[in-house]
């Protein structure tokens, strides 16, 4: 837990008296979980449930950037849904990048009232900056770039504040317990003594907030925890999913040899900064007519192709941000700093890292899945709002808006009959575990096996022979695990829809880029869905060059 948040959490351990069962249980406790926490708390009892401490292991603690919204006098709603609309690479749904966008500014104050405290100008109006692919200043920053930080300290003290809230800490949740179609709880793990059985605990209502799928990468700036697991548990109980082969690889993590890599955040690119290769060259302005400030996709892969080249790219603060680099980005000066470089007068060498999943659960306008009694929010849920790219400081939004959404509908829909899990069904008749043991050893030797794999095969670039050499090594280690790991298998999983859909759009669109088909299909102009229940057993479709 960062020092500066105090903890009052309650830790699963043995011997520690434990409710069998809570209104809501909320897996995750980045901005979407913590959200939902907060609008439910005042009537509901919500079991919130984190990996890592209190605080911890959420990428919404690392942002960087910033919180979008439309709040300026030149902005609007409208303008802000035709940028995302535009970065999205023709896959979006308009009406859902309607709905975020005129629920930002409600959505701001909604963080204000809980005490969050953007940054002003000297007037005391709103501190607005521009990140790629935005035509308005609309991104609101905490601490200059420690925006996430700044949300997460403020949003943790006041759920702790809430007596309805219960945390636990360490806690990993495994599998979604289903009765007559209908999600009733979820099979979770104390970390701390990881040989006991999982424990089940039952709740009308269970929303998944458990963030990305970075880790599954080699070089990723998401933390340790994000790992697609949420993604894998849904996806074993049959549930819809969206979009999975929309991967964003942001453009400029710092290639300093540190994992997870830290994050030279795009405001730096919107506030001037370049990128140049080992000779010096500024390459952007040639790829893209906004150079720098191209959508993600695009200089990602111009970032991808120099290095596969051989040469060397850095991102240069030198003549934009100069001696002003510390107090107008502290975050990442002191990152540099750490690395050994001096952003002032040194040019920043980057890479393109795992940065932001588009895919995930696919879910409706109120955060609900395709599964009775499960609603998803965050990064872990597919909206429809990014479509195949996403548009840069959209992901804490879309965190905060439907992270509300889903809490309201929980509201609507529960009654003092689903109080307190009393659906929950008696000991004989719950389901037993699927993973009866916990194996940390066989855990770590698969993800590192199965990072190498992501990263070279199911990256920037991606090609048929890759994928399907993936898929055929993804089987034989999910073959290994039996149920030694639910970590393991959920990331396996996971991981393994990700590479299939990949593998069957023949095209290149957004954040997936096919070298074997490098062009759009005008055919594929739409979302992609499929069920993990049935997508993981049948054979790798067969695809015609």
């Amino acid at each position: 837990m960062p020092k500066d948040m105090q903890s009052q959490s309650i830790p699963l351990t043995a011997g520690t008296a434990r409710p069998a069962a809570a209104d809501v249980i909320i897996v995750g406790g980045g901005i979407a979980g913590l959200v939902a926490a907060l609008r439910l708390s005042p009537s509901w009892h919500v079991l919130l449930i984190s990996k890592a401490g209190f605080g911890e292991g959420a990428s919404s603690l690392w942002a960087q950037g910033g919180i979008s919204a439309a709040i300026g006098t030149d902005d609007s709603p409208e303008l802000h849904a035709a940028d995302t609309l535009r970065a999205a690479a023709g896959t979006a749904d308009p009406d859902i990048i309607s709905i975020v966008t005129h629920s930002a500014p409600d959505c701001i104050e909604s963080l204000r009232e809980w005490g969050v405290a953007f940054d002003t100008e000297d007037d005391g109006s709103p501190a607005l900056g521009r990140e790629a692919a935005h035509s308005r200043n609309r991104i609101l920053h905490i601490g200059g770039d420690s925006t996430g930080r700044g949300l997460m300290k403020t949003l943790c003290a006041a759920a702790q504040r809430q007596r309805t809230i219960t945390i636990r800490e360490y806690c990993a949740a495994e599998e979604l317990i289903i009765r007559n179609d209908r999600a009733v709880g979820l099979y979770c793990r104390d970390l701390n003594s990881p040989e006991m059985p999982a424990q089940a605990v039952f709740a009308p209502a269970v929303i998944l907030a458990t963030g990305g799928i970075g880790g599954l990468f080699e070089v990723t700036t998401n933390p340790s925890e994000c790992t697609g697991e949420g993604l894998g548990i849904a996806a074993r109980a049959g549930a819809l999913l969206a979009d999975l082969e929309f991967v964003q690889f942001h453009p400029t993590a710092m290639n300093v040899g540190i994992t997870p890599a830290p994050l030279a955040t795009e405001a730096l690119r919107g506030e001037g900064a370049t990128l140049i290769n080992d000779r010096g060259e500024r390459f952007m302005i040639k790829v893209h007519e906004n150079a720098e400030l191209a959508p993600r996709d695009i200089v990602a892969r111009a970032v991808w192709r120099e290095i596969h080249a051989g040469r060397q790219v850095f991102l240069d603060c030198r003549a934009a941000i100069g001696p002003a680099f510390q107090n107008r980005f502290p975050t990442v000066y002191q990152l540099c700093r750490d690395a050994g470089i001096d952003p002032v007068t040194m040019p920043v060498p980057v890479a393109p890292a795992a940065h932001y999943h588009m895919g995930g659960i696919a879910t409706d306008r109120n955060g609900r899945t395709s599964l009775d009694g499960l609603w998803a929010c965050g990064e872990v849920a597919s909206t429809g709002i990014h479509g195949a790219n996403r548009l840069a400081s959209n992901s804490l939004l879309e965190g905060a808006v439907f992270g509300a959404a889903a809490a309201d509908d929980i509201c609507r829909t529960l009654n003092n009959d689903n109080r307190s899990g009393k659906n929950a069904p008696a000991n004989r008749a719950t389901p037993a575990a699927r993973f009866r043991r916990y194996d940390a050893k066989i855990s770590a030797l698969t993800l590192a096996r199965l990072r190498q794999l992501m990263s070279a095969n199911v990256g920037v670039v991606r090609r048929q022979e890759d994928l399907l050499a993936t898929l055929h090594e993804l089987d034989g280690l999910m073959a290994q695990i039996d149920d030694k790991s639910a970590m393991a298998a959920n990331m396996l999983l996971a991981a393994r829809l990700i590479t299939e859909a990949a593998l069957q759009r023949c095209e290149s669109r957004g954040g997936h880029f096919r070298e074997d088909y490098p062009g759009p299909n005008p055919a594929m102009r739409q979302r992609s869905f499929m069920r993990g229940d049935d997508a993981f057993a049948k054979q790798p479709p067969q695809i015609m060059a």
